[in-house]
C-alpha cells in the first residue's frame, strides 16, 4: 500500500516555501527510463533518504490523511504533489479513484504534479479528467520527440528533460515545432516554483528542464535520444 507524506512548507530552494508531497516509490513505473539511474529524487542525499523513509512507511501516512491535509489548504494555495513518486497506482497504472479524490480535495487550490506513467487508454482518461477539474497533471517526456508524442494527445500540459548543454532562456522547439520554455528556476536564482507557477498552468508551451545534478550524464543520454 502506498504511503503519502505531506509537508506544509518545503525547504527545497528551487521549489520555494510551498506545500509539497512525497509518495512511496511503488507508484513509479518500471518503464520510466530514469528510474534507478537518472532520477533526480534518487540523486540527492536528503531527498533520497526522505523518499526511502516514506517508501518504508516510516514517514507519512494514508491517502485519507493526505486528502485531509490538502483539503485544509487555504483557497488559491499553490502546492506541488510528488516531489518524489508518481500518481497513485502500482507501477504503470493510475488509480482512478485516488486521483479523483485528490482532484476533489484540490478544489479551489492550485495543485500540480508530473507523471511518467505510460499513457494507456485508461490512464489518458484519468489524466484528462484531473486537468479538466483543476488539478494540473503534467506529462513527463524523456526527450523532445517524446514530448511531441505526448503533446499530440491533447490531454495535459507537457514537460521534458533537455540535454545538459541547454542553458538560460534559449529559444527552443521540438522536432514538430512546438515551443519549449526552459524552466526559469534552472537559470535564475530568484525564481522558484512559488514565484513562477508555470507548471500549474494549462498551456501549449512545453516546459524544459536541462539535465543537471550528480546523475546529469545519465539523464543527458536519455534526453539526447
Amino acid at each position: 500500500m502506498s504511503t503519502f507524506h505531506f509537508a506544509a512548507r518545503s525547504r527545497n530552494a528551487k521549489t520555494g516555501p510551498i506545500p509539497v508531497t512525497t509518495t512511496s516509490n511503488d507508484t513509479c513505473p518500471a518503464s520510466c527510463p530514469f528510474k534507478g539511474k537518472a532520477c533526480y529524487a534518487e540523486a540527492g542525499f536528503h531527498s533520497r533518504l526522505h523518499w526511502q523513509k516514506v517508501t518504508a512507511g516510516k514517514r507519512g501516512g494514508s491517502l485519507q490523511a493526505l486528502l485531509s491535509a490538502i483539503g485544509k489548504l487555504k483557497p488559491d494555495t499553490l502546492w506541488r504533489h510528488n516531489q518524489a513518486g508518481d500518481l497513485p497506482g502500482d507501477g504503470e497504472t493510475i488509480d482512478a479513484g485516488a486521483v479523483a479524490a485528490i482532484t476533489a480535495a484540490n478544489k479551489g487550490k492550485r495543485g500540480f504534479t508530473y507523471t511518467h506513467k505510460p499513457m494507456t487508454a485508461d490512464n489518458i482518461a484519468i489524466v484528462r479528467a484531473a486537468n479538466a477539474d483543476g488539478f494540473t497533471v503534467n506529462l513527463s517526456a524523456n526527450n523532445t520527440t517524446h514530448a511531441d508524442e505526448l503533446a499530440a494527445l491533447n490531454i495535459a500540459p507537457v514537460v521534458v528533460v533537455l540535454p545538459e548543454a541547454v542553458h538560460g532562456n534559449q529559444t527552443l522547439a521540438t522536432p514538430a515545432g512546438r515551443k519549449i520554455v526552459v524552466c526559469p528556476a534552472t537559470y535564475r536564482d530568484e525564481v522558484t516554483c512559488a514565484s513562477c507557477g508555470l507548471c500549474q498552468r494549462q498551456r501549449t508551451a512545453i516546459v524544459g528542464f536541462p539535465a543537471h545534478g550528480t546523475q546529469a550524464a545519465a539523464a543527458d543520454a536519455i534526453a539526447s535520444l
